[in-house]
């Protein structure tokens, strides 16, 4: 699994239809999305016209473990975005450990496929000024986490530019 961190409109979703074209193979691509308004139903056009028809699509608002292992292995599974999928869970009134679960089990499955993950980094803002806000940054700090510890390689994405990022050196 590849998982791809960065702000909003920093361009993870264009590299993760970037990098599944160059597969030789069958794309799944797993969406998250709701649309609960006009724009987001526009951001959901715009990613479905950027994408290729042959692609597998999958729409799961609370994506789980299981719609993973149902995917063919030989496909590669692209994962947009862990950003929503906490929100949904969130939406349906799962708490922040069940969401912990949610992804660690996302995470198992995903972490030995060929697969691109993308999440937003959000705790790097402004501290959000309401509790819903501040819990919906820890879980989803935490999500990320979880993931990147599962991933063999994670990217900041900035700029459409990508940062891997490692563990640090140990002192001994």
């Amino acid at each position: 699994m590849n998982l791809l961190l960065g702000g909003v409109r920093s361009g993870k979703s264009d590299l993760a239809v970037r990098l599944a074209r160059r597969w030789h193979g069958s794309v799944t691509f797993v969406a998250t999305a709701r649309a609960f308004d006009d724009d987001m139903a526009h951001r959901i056009a715009r990613h479905q016209a950027d994408r290729p028809s042959e692609w597998t699509l999958l729409e799961r608002p609370e994506l789980s473990a299981s719609d993973i292992e149902a995917c063919p292995v030989d496909h590669l599974i692209v994962v947009d975005c862990i950003t929503l999928l906490v929100s949904n869970l969130m939406l349906v009134d799962r708490d922040e450990w069940d969401i912990a679960d949610h992804i660690t089990e996302l995470a198992t499955v995903l972490a030995p496929r060929a697969a691109v993950v993308v999440s937003n980094e959000v705790g790097m803002g402004v501290h959000p000024p309401t509790d819903l806000g501040r819990r919906y940054r820890d879980i989803l700090g935490r999500a990320n986490t979880i993931l990147a510890a599962n991933a063999a390689h994670t990217h900041l994405v900035m700029a459409g530019k990508t940062f891997p990022l490692t563990d640090p050196p140990m002192p001994w």
